[in-house]
């Protein structure tokens, strides 16, 4: 039949035609969605003009209440911006996770004082990112004061439990105040910033933190807690987290302290004005890792730690291998500059003990000079307890200029927890006092002093072959004009000093003073924190 042929043809076409565009348009729908993803949603929430039956999208349309913004279902690569100048009461607690590169984002808009999110201490915490990753919070204003002290308040709380591995968190240019938990560490203190992982349905740990630019005021009992998997049977540490930037002021516990972390960098941290608020018997220091491997804690300062017992601006504690402490300052710690220590009764499965550290290029000043409270009479600037070993100490500054009579006068104690140090080396660091000083070095075995300066009073000064006791001819008038990590300049050596190419050779590799000059490893560095050429007397 004429015909039949191409109509039969023509219908087949269509068919082919109309499966091709059931197959291709959810194609194109999901390449659209994608294409949409980097840029995301926007929404607002404004707590005067919000309404909460608002789209909020738009800032006409903004939401209002905290509340709303919980109960949202948002997707990767949205933002959540909260007008500025407003005050948002209760819990910020969004459920959701972004993905790798289109992380979920927490900021401000509009003119005025960062968005305050008020937890006025109903929960535990004003801000909880629980069970979520690639998110990012920044440019909020934190406070959590309730009406009495209370264990375990903070300002914020990134929480995992059975989730896995998260990523991509990071807490930026946040200011977080005015926390008042617990006192007492056994208790379970409080923070400014707390994350904790566990899990025994799922492993969960974090990959991919970044906390910075943050200042923490006024939080009790303590400023920037990690806490995981502390155990070496069930060790699962927290990876890729960095901790940089941050003031910490009014905090009188421990600063910051990474636990069950591999590799944790800690850098450009200023602690300050540590009131003296803890009971007797409570022991905080500045900034320390505790059951972590290869931290790194680098161009911090801290000063003024006033606890009972400790207080120590740095330290490398039980169930840690490979710490490296260098290029910090620590001034005025009442309990000293460095706690090194292993509590030798805790052994497998839940400790590998403390091994390898490394503490150079740091500049001591006017640490462990405590005078009041029932530990008044220890407060040694070094104090080694327990049995730690294969510690390097080098090429650091301890200058003691007290202004008032010294109650404890140990510039070294080290002393028995359950065993004693063993291998311990001392060279190429000043130690100048003003002060007479002394050392109680009798517990420790194989214990190494070579290439130091003791220059001052030194009452029994260890024995050390290659001693100087000559005036280091420092450049400046230390403790003169200078504040922060600057306050090094005036340590530099000057054209005269004779601790130029004086000291032991110690590292395996070429590093960097303090100023950032190299040392070369194959040549006899400079004794201190300057690495003396006439090419970077300044650098």
């Amino acid at each position: 039949m004429p015909g039949a042929r191409p109509a039969a043809f023509q219908l087949h076409i269509a068919m082919k035609l109309f499966l091709w565009l059931l197959v291709l348009i959810p194609l194109l729908q999901d390449s659209k969605q994608v294409n949409n993803f980097p840029q995301g949603r926007t929404f607002y929430i404004d707590a005067l003009a919000g309404d909460d039956s608002s789209s909020g999208a738009s800032q006409s349309e903004a939401w209002k209440t905290l509340n709303k913004v919980n109960s949202f279902d948002f997707l990767p690569g949205d933002k959540i911006l909260f007008r500025a100048g407003r005050i948002y009461e209760g819990q910020l607690k969004p459920k959701d996770s972004g993905r790798e590169g289109l992380p979920i984002q927490i900021d401000k808009y509009g003119e005025g004082y960062k968005p305050r999110i008020q937890g006025n201490g109903v929960e535990l915490s004003a801000l909880h990112l629980y069970n979520v990753e690639c998110i990012t919070v920044k440019n909020l204003d934190i406070s959590n004061y309730g009406p009495s002290l209370k264990a375990k308040r903070c300002g914020v709380l990134v929480e995992l439990k059975d989730f896995g591995k998260a990523r991509q968190i990071q807490l930026l240019n946040l200011d977080i105040h005015d926390v008042n938990g617990s006192l007492v560490k056994n208790e379970g203190g409080g923070a400014g910033i707390i994350l904790a992982n566990s899990g025994n349905k799922k492993i969960s740990t974090f990959d991919g933190v970044l906390i910075a630019d943050n200042t923490i005021k006024r939080c009790t009992r303590n400023g920037i807690l990690i806490n995981g998997y502390w155990e070496r049977s069930n060790w699962h540490p927290s990876r890729n987290v960095i901790i940089r930037n941050n003031l910490l002021e009014g905090i009188p516990g421990d600063g910051i302290v990474p636990i069950g972390c591999d590799g944790a960098l800690i850098e450009r941290n200023a602690m300050q004005d540590c009131p003296r608020l803890l009971p007797d018997g409570e022991a905080a220091a500045g900034i320390w890792p505790w059951s972590c491997d290869n931290t790194v804690i680098q161009y911090n300062e801290v000063s003024g730690h006033k606890a009972p017992w400790d207080a120590q601006g740095f330290d490398s504690d039980w169930n840690c291998r490979n710490t490296l402490i260098q290029y910090n300052y620590s001034h005025d710690n009442e309990g000293g500059f460095l706690l090194l220590c292993n509590d030798g009764g805790a052994k497998m499965p839940s400790s590998l003990g403390n091994t390898g550290t490394v503490v150079r290029y740091n500049l001591s000043v006017n640490d462990g000079l405590r005078v009041k409270g029932k530990h008044a009479g220890f407060s040694p600037v070094f104090h080694i307890a327990g049995p730690v070993k294969n510690s390097k100490i080098y090429n650091n500054i301890v200058y003691l200029f007290p202004k008032q009579p010294v109650i404890d006068s140990t510039l070294i104690d080290i002393s028995d927890w359950n065993g004693l140090a063993d291998s311990t080396v001392f060279s190429n660091n000043i130690f100048y006092v003003n002060t007479p000083v002394n050392y109680n070095l009798s517990l420790g075995s194989r214990t190494l002093f070579e290439n130091n300066v003791y220059y001052g009073n030194h009452l029994n000064r260890p024995q050390d072959l290659f001693a100087i006791t000559a005036d280091p001819l420092f450049l400046g008038t230390p403790g003169l004009g200078l504040t922060g990590l600057k306050a090094a300049e005036q340590f530099r050596l000057s054209d005269k000093s004779p601790l130029h190419n004086s000291g032991r050779l110690i590292q395996g590799a070429e590093l960097k003073d303090f100023f950032g000059n190299k040392v070369i490893y194959s040549q006899r560095p400079s004794v201190g924190i300057h690495q003396y050429a006439p090419s970077n007397k300044r650098r």
